[in-house]
């Protein structure tokens, strides 16, 4: 799956981005918005990894949807 699909259908992938990153709030998904950037960002801050980390994450996540 890559990111544009992400973005289509942002309400559907909520949940498992809740599941995955449980920490995140309900605001800051909402404040997400299906944009890659602000996702790395947000769960940079909220668990204190690195970028590179949240990006294989973010990878991770990605590939298995």
């Amino acid at each position: 799956m890559n990111w544009d699909i992400v973005e289509g259908k942002w309400a559907q992938m909520k949940g498992s981005i809740q599941a995955k990153w449980g920490e995140l709030t309900d605001d800051e998904i909402a404040e997400i918005d299906g944009n890659r950037e602000k996702m790395v960002g947000k769960i940079q801050e909220r668990y204190g990894r690195t970028r590179d980390e949240v990006e294989r994450e973010v990878d991770e996540w990605l590939n298995n949807q």
